[in-house]
Parts: C-alpha cells; structure tokens; sequence
C-alpha cells in the first residue's frame, strides 16, 4: 500500500503563495497519476488538481485554474502545488491522493490511496 505525507501548510495571509509537497512511499507513485483534493470544515472534499505520470497532462479545478500549479518530481518520489493569490476560501485541509488506473480524474472515488493532509489557513 502507497503511503503518502504531505507537508507545507500553514497560516497565511490572503494573496500570499504556499507551495505543498506530497512524499510516496514506493516506486508506484512514479508510475501513477496523482491528485490533490481538499476539504473545508462541514463541506465534501473536493478536487483541485491531478497530474498524469509523465506531466504531460494536467488538470485544474476552476478555483485552481490560474492561482495554483501541481508537478512532480518523479526522482524525488514528490508531488508539489503551488499556491499563489490564497484567499479565504482557500483554507482547508489539503490531501494528496494515487488515482487508479481507470475512470475520470476529478472525483474522490477514482483515487486508492490518500495521505493524512495538511491544513492550510488563510487570513484576511
């Protein structure tokens, strides 16, 4: 089983940049299409951004399209988003996900394996 840690959030104020990264644990993650979803207090977690294995495809949500970027360094067994422009409603706890081989890319129920998150906090 691919164990996954995600670590760089922290309390920011609104258009402030954070960069979170994402560590696999085995040689799967290399070969896998990642994602990163969120979760706010009371709400479902929702998509954010995936990468296939090579980075030649990317997908965005629309609250992500033009502020945050995801990568990988396959080398480095590491998945990246960078933030830019935060907003409030950008606070949330942040997971990277494993997608399985099959399906779409955007929901929750495509992906195995998650990590335990990092929570991100925005401030006016």
């Amino acid at each position: 089983q691919e164990q996954l840690v995600e670590s760089g959030g922290g309390l920011v104020q609104a258009g402030d940049s954070l960069r979170l990264s994402c560590v696999g644990s085995r040689r799967t993650f290399n070969s896998s299409s990642l994602g990163w979803f969120r979760q706010a207090p009371g709400k479902e977690r929702e998509f954010i951004a995936a990468i296939d294995p090579s980075s030649s495809k990317t997908y965005y949500s629309d609250s992500a399209k033009g502020r945050f970027t995801i990568s990988r360094d396959n080398n480095k067994n590491t998945l990246y988003l960078q933030m830019d422009r935060l907003t409030p409603e950008d606070t949330a706890n942040y997971y990277c996900a494993v997608k399985s081989l099959s399906g779409g890319w955007y929901n929750t129920r495509q992906y195995l394996y998650w990590g335990q998150g990092t929570q991100v906090t925005v401030s006016l």
